[in-house]
């Protein structure tokens, strides 16, 4: 886990989460972005990613051991004794939605991108089905096969990543199993999530997930403060695109808003 300090006095803490299978390399440029706008960032790489893949060729890690990485990092970020918001993409999203469902945790918000909560992009029919066999299955290999192409349509990331070695789509029956439970569950829950200010962002062209799904996990919610916004033309990993500066100006002016709202004098 890493922490980058704010370039000049901090006006909060962010705590950023990372999707399946990439990394918290390909979050420079949005690392870069919160602490120009005087942010201390604090992220690491879930369990079995990254840096912490090991020699481990596919993905077989507990949802619990995501969960518990997510709340390590809040912690740290809470002990700088500041506000504190999770910006959460893809099944990061997902996995800080079920978090601060199931724990309470005083954060002051959330912004979610792209959540996982029922997938469009999904392995092979052949691995859908082994998920209902024995669990002597559950170790067996399949690959979800997530290209950098279908996350993103700017081609800068695109040549940057497409020989990334540390961004790995191979997973085991097993695993994909504990994914579609943990999505079925979270989609159907209902007031679990707390009071807090949230802003979900989704994109128009986005093939990997289901938008309405997050449309939908919304109105299921006791929420007082809430934002949608759908990107038009928008692939999956809407921080990677080329209309990313618009995306973070919209989430900056979104805390700094909560923040106003908190009593703080924000400029």
């Amino acid at each position: 886990m890493w922490k980058w300090e704010s370039i000049g006095p901090a006006k909060a803490v962010v705590v950023l989460v990372h999707s399946a299978y990439e990394h918290h390399l390909r979050y420079a440029w949005q690392i870069d972005q919160w602490r120009g706008a005087n942010f201390h960032v604090i992220m690491g790489d879930l369990p079995g990613h990254g840096e912490n893949a090991g020699n481990e060729s596919a993905h077989r890690e507990s949802f619990d051991e995501y969960e518990k990485s997510i709340k390590t990092a809040v912690k740290v970020a809470m002990e700088n004794e500041l506000p504190v918001f999770i910006v959460a993409q893809g099944l990061g999203a997902t996995l800080a939605m079920g978090v601060l469902s199931k724990n309470r945790i005083n954060i002051a918000g959330a912004i979610f991108t792209s959540p996982w909560l029922q997938l469009i992009k999904t392995p092979s029919k052949f691995s859908n089905a082994l998920t209902g066999f024995h669990k002597v299955t559950s170790r067996v290999k399949i690959n979800h096969h997530i290209s950098i192409e279908e996350l993103t349509k700017n081609q800068e990331v695109i040549e940057q990543e497409k020989e990334d070695p540390f961004y790995r789509t191979e997973i085991s029956v097993g695993w994909y199993h504990e994914l579609q439970s943990y999505l079925k569950q979270l989609a159907q829950s209902k007031g679990a999530f707390p009071d807090i200010p949230v802003f979900i962002h989704t994109g128009e062209r986005d093939i990997i997930t289901d938008k309405e799904m997050a449309k939908r996990w919304l109105k299921q919610q006791n929420l007082k403060e809430f934002s949608y916004k759908e990107w038009t033309n928008g692939y999956h990993d809407l921080f990677q695109e080329p209309e990313r500066e618009d995306i973070f100006i919209s989430s900056h002016l979104f805390i700094k808003n909560v923040l106003r709202s908190l009593g703080y004098v924000v400029q």
